[in-house]
């Protein structure tokens, strides 16, 4: 299979510079051959450049929480371009929709810092600390058309402590979610799973 991945990214590049570290020492099996932001500050696309991948600015058009078609066929042919086969979402501040989803279905994974289906959107560890839950932690799952929604990958549970604060709760998620995405990309482009339903199994090859 196909192992070129491409990653998202808005941000800080956190989870990139995991999937980098990874990828770099044997425990990812991915290819990482494109980063894409649409945001040309993103600390993201300088973590691509140190390690020399390709990194883009990717015009978003207007200012929406999505994407506008026009401007997400752009993506598409950028992506299709590089023979990519995995798209990763690490912290990119947009809802997918249609064009992409079209394009790589089944083949775009997310990363978000709460148990879901609970908290999905942002803000989210001011949510579960407001709430008063006694764990939180972190989910990779399929994008679909819904926020934070398709089928679920992988989770990891973080304890939420007294004394926690929204920062210092996503932190300890944050190691968390360096470990699970890695995982969760390996399972797909190891092809040994299937989806039932909701339900992402792991198959035996």
């Amino acid at each position: 299979m196909n192992k070129n991945i491409a990653v998202l990214a808005s941000g800080r590049g956190s989870n990139l510079e995991a999937i980098i570290k990874n990828i770099e020492i044997g425990k990812c099996i991915a290819n990482l051959v494109l980063v894409v932001s649409d945001n040309p500050d993103a600390r993201a696309l300088k973590i691509a450049r140190d390690h020399n991948i390709k990194a883009l600015y990717l015009d978003p058009g207007p200012k929406k929480t999505w994407l506008l078609p026009e401007y997400e066929e752009n993506y598409v042919r950028v992506l299709k371009e590089h023979n990519v086969n995995l798209v990763c979402l690490a912290g990119f501040m947009r809802i997918i929709k249609q064009p992409l989803l079209n394009a790589f279905p089944n083949r775009i994974l997310n990363i978000h810092p709460s148990l879901l289906p609970a908290f999905p959107g942002l803000d989210v560890q001011r949510k579960a600390l407001a709430y008063g839950v006694k764990y939180s932690g972190c989910t990779v799952h399929f994008v679909d058309d819904t926020v934070d929604g398709g089928p679920i990958i992988a989770q990891a549970v973080v304890p939420i402590l007294d004394n926690d604060t929204p920062e210092t709760l996503a932190e300890r998620i944050l190691k968390e979610e360096h470990r699970i995405y890695t995982e969760a990309i390996n399972l797909i482009l190891s092809g040994q799973y299937q989806i039932v339903g909701r339900r992402v199994i792991r198959v035996e090859s």
